[in-house]
């Protein structure tokens, strides 16, 4: 997974944005290291238009992991939710799958 800082809000494929010490970002971001899936992370206390994203998507709240498939927003999804996303918009983010 590649760590993009100030990458905006607009980028292509599967991006993660997420935040230090949140364990449900921990469990996914680890969850993600073995899905074969190319994903994007974001540290939103790091990049304030990632933070802000968030908080359009997330009823004003800086509720993470929140995950974009092709710009589709997924405030804390499952695997099984994001899978099916990228299956649907974003194929060509599933390496060799």
């Amino acid at each position: 997974m590649a760590e993009v800082p100030n990458s905006g809000v607009d980028a292509d494929g599967v991006v993660l944005y997420w935040r230090p010490l949140c364990t449900y970002c921990m469990k996914l971001r680890f969850r993600l290291l073995f899905s074969g899936l190319r994903v994007t992370r974001v540290n939103i206390w790091r990049d304030p238009d990632a933070a802000a994203f968030v908080r359009s998507v997330a009823n004003g709240f800086e509720t993470v992991p929140t995950v974009t498939v092709e710009g589709r927003p997924m405030v804390n999804p499952s695997m099984r939710q994001l899978r099916e996303a990228v299956r649907q918009y974003a194929p060509q983010a599933l390496r060799g799958r």
